[in-house]
């Protein structure tokens, strides 16, 4: 079953949620509105990244579309195609512990998740206290100006409305981090390494302040070495290779992959993590015997590689960023 992802998230509001007005501000800077929040409650609330369209959309003709793959009700499977309002949903902890995490999910860059690696992964890093942020991202094959960047125009923006305060308020600005599964986690080697770049034009205070991630977290991360992204989503353009970028160092990783994955080949993320220790980057790496591709957390069943998201809060207390 197909339906435009607005109308997926009416329904969704619907059902449990009231609507809400109006936008957040940086804190005195009451002139600046910032995005409007398209639903909130105590467990999450959505917001439109661009206060108008995003840029480079001239000619952009796709029509956004969910799509259901599961056919399990107790266990939804979204993905959303063709992109053309990017959203932040937020949730927040009823305890926050003062961190952030830029959540990405993965898709080959021809889809979003939205379930198994994007809302499932979101309620567990809030359960522990981490205000969790899932991006819905612009798709690099439906025309975009920027291309291939136009998913990095979107998670440099979530950043800087993540640090600003924006969209969650009491964030600390030094503890938020990205997370991203398969080409997420490509995305957020992108936002890691590639961040010095201006990549869209200001548009408002949000923007004053650093995309960078203070930590990244790459969960079977896909296209490390510039390979293997389907020429249908990403065209003919020339891939970053971030096993190249990595020898200049890198903030804290935190890499998970599986040695029987299929899809994406687990030396890609061995190498990075050599590379990086090499830099001198503080890097953990946790090798599963079994687990395959795209897991996430429920998918993994009663595999050891269900246990990332404990290991990973737990390098988090260590380092200091997660309470």
């Amino acid at each position: 079953m197909a339906i435009s992802i607005r109308q997926s998230m009416r329904v969704e509001v619907s059902r449990r949620f009231f609507v809400a007005a109006g936008g957040l501000a940086l804190a005195g800077c009451a002139t600046d509105v910032g995005p409007a929040a398209s639903s909130q409650s105590a467990d999450f609330q959505i917001f439109d990244l661009w206060p108008g369209d995003p840029p480079g959309g001239d000619g952009v003709t796709a029509v956004e579309t969910v799509v259901e793959r599961s056919k399990d009700p107790s266990r939804p499977d979204r993905a959303v195609t063709h992109v053309r309002k990017p959203t932040l949903k937020v949730f927040k902890p009823a305890k926050p512990d003062g961190s952030a995490v830029l959540i990405l999910p993965g898709g080959a860059y021809q889809r979003v998740v939205l379930d198994k690696e994007g809302d499932e992964t979101a309620r567990r890093m809030a359960q522990s206290g981490v205000t969790a942020a899932v991006l819905v991202y612009r798709l690099p094959g439906d025309g975009w100006a920027a291309g291939i960047d136009a998913p990095l125009q979107d998670a440099m923006r979530a950043m800087r409305l993540i640090r600003s305060g924006k969209v969650a308020p009491g964030v600390s600005p030094t503890r938020c981090g990205v997370l991203g599964f398969s080409a997420g986690g490509h995305l957020a080697a992108n936002l890691a390494f590639r961040t010095g770049m201006a990549s869209y034009p200001v548009v408002d205070l949000a923007d004053s302040v650093s995309p960078r991630p203070d930590f990244a977290a790459l969960i079977y991360p896909a296209y490390l070495d510039g390979k293997g992204a389907p020429t249908e989503a990403v065209g003919s353009t020339i891939m970053p290779n971030f096993l190249a970028m990595a020898q200049k160092g890198a903030q804290p990783m935190f890499l998970v992959h599986a040695a029987d994955d299929p899809s994406v080949p687990v030396a890609n993320t061995l190498r990075l993590a050599e590379v990086l220790k090499a830099a001198g980057t503080p890097v953990e790496t946790h090798i599963f015997e079994t687990g395959g591709h795209g897991f996430g957390i429920a998918n993994a069943g009663d595999k050891p590689a269900r246990a990332w998201p404990d290991l990973f809060l737990a390098w988090g207390r260590a380092r200091g960023i997660f309470g």
